[in-house]
């Protein structure tokens, strides 16, 4: 059986994150030697940091919470797709592609995703793919970018299109390593109560047909 791919970006203590937004830190509160007993670790951090999925609440004060939202959008057969030969990613773009009734769609764009490193600009997704997704029946898009928005958008066009339209959002993904073709993908967030996102181990494992 295939082993699994990490396609998450590991916390440390010089990930990139949003300016201006709480920084990852993960220190020992309490040591061994402190304890007698063992050592006791605390982070403090957005939940935006790495890879990360933003539940409907983070752009709609009333839209759903990290813990209301249904975990198998989150585990199942996924595509991934090349777009790297553009940075304006349109419904036409998506229309040369095979989705093979997966749900969940994972895309390599043309952004070298550097963990430390937080980029002025991302590849454009345009909101209007948000109807040609769901005529596709996606219902999770990943995307190998901090977010699926401008860094500079107030308007967040592309989380909101993509929301109307049913489909959930994972983000800062890592693909470089990664094949084109079909997967599972396991990307669960954590149970974070009244949450607006939350990081994810999020791993591939092939599917068959990539080796045919």
């Amino acid at each position: 059986m295939s082993k699994w791919i990490d396609i998450s970006q590991a916390l440390t203590n010089d990930i990139a994150h949003w300016p201006g937004d709480t920084p990852f830190n993960y220190k020992l509160s309490a040591t061994k030697e402190q304890t007698g007993s063992a050592n006791i670790g605390e982070i403090t951090t957005s939940l935006h940091n790495g890879t990360h999925i933003d539940a409907p609440f983070h752009f709609n004060s009333n839209g759903k919470t990290v813990d209301q939202l249904d975990l198998d959008l989150y585990i199942g057969k996924a595509i991934v797709i090349d777009v790297s030969h553009t940075d304006n990613i349109t419904a036409a773009v998506l229309e040369n592609y095979q989705f093979d009734y997966a749900t969940r769609l994972l895309l390599r764009t043309s952004l070298p995703n550097n963990p430390k490193r937080f980029p002025r600009e991302f590849p454009y997704l345009d909101p209007e793919i948000a109807q040609f997704l769901s005529e596709k029946g996606i219902q999770l898009l990943g995307v190998d970018i901090p977010s699926v928005d401008a860094p500079d958008s107030k308007e967040l066009t592309t989380h909101h299109a993509l929301h109307r339209h049913g489909i959930h959002i994972l983000e800062n993904i890592m693909l470089k390593h990664v094949i084109p073709g079909s997967y599972d993908l396991i990307a669960l967030p954590l149970a974070i109560h009244g949450a607006d996102g939350s990081p994810v181990r999020a791993v591939l494992r092939p599917l068959k047909e990539n080796e045919s």
